[in-house]
């Protein structure tokens, strides 16, 4: 699997190709500015891309304009956007599309390589891994909004771990339920968020969009 990382701490830059080529990953590219990165998606296409949202030179939220205007010369492009803090806007720009593919991790995640190298592998593969404690505060402050008011206990349970990208299976054995019980609560889920028929995955990145579009 190709990876293109982009990281300007040389340290943590030179950590992360380490552990990702320690878990059989092809670096193909790792930069540490705003254009190499630009440059880096558009020439190497790679199969997922690991980017910090602050790059030179603007050192603002460069890494993460960058890798959204890849994803929309390349639809789909899998992203995984590494952050200092938790930026609610951030992780509502990543999906705004609401085609997967797309991460959202505080660094700190990155000290624990099993969590780090699963949420790449997941993006890679199309799916979503937004960080627990970016979901955690996003319920937290919206728990009375309609309709996420209406969710019970349980259903925001299974709706953050949802959020991480954790399938039905990882989640029946993180709430010691069955894989049965966990679909009715994503069913019931995308009853109360509004969210018709369609294909579940796609209906998993919708479902935590409605969240992050009431904040």
């Amino acid at each position: 699997m190709r990876v293109v990382l982009a990281e300007d701490l040389f340290l943590l830059r030179d950590g992360l190709v380490r552990m990702l080529e320690a878990y059989d990953f092809e670096i193909a590219a790792a930069v540490e500015s705003g254009p190499e990165l630009s440059r880096a998606l558009a020439e190497l296409r790679p199969d997922v891309a690991v980017v910090d949202v602050r790059l030179p030179p603007s050192f603002t939220d460069e890494g993460l304009q960058c890798a959204l205007a890849a994803r929309k010369a390349t639809p789909g492009l899998p992203v995984l956007v590494l952050s200092q803090h938790v930026e609610q806007l951030y992780a509502r720009e990543l999906l705004a599309d609401g085609s997967g593919g797309v991460g959202y991790l505080l660094k700190d995640r990155v000290f624990d390589a099993d969590q780090f190298v699963d949420a790449v592998r997941r993006v890679a593969a199309g799916g979503t891994a937004m960080d627990p404690q970016v979901i955690s505060q996003l319920l937290t402050r919206r728990s009375q909004d309609k309709p996420m008011g209406k969710l019970t206990p349980r259903e925001r349970e299974v709706m953050e771990l949802m959020a991480q990208g954790r399938s039905n299976a990882a989640i029946a054995a993180q709430l010691f339920v069955t894989e049965r019980a966990v679909a009715k609560h994503t069913s019931n889920i995308f009853g109360k968020l509004g969210l018709p028929p369609s294909d579940d995955d796609n209906r998993r990145v919708l479902a935590v969009l409605a969240y992050l579009d009431r904040g």
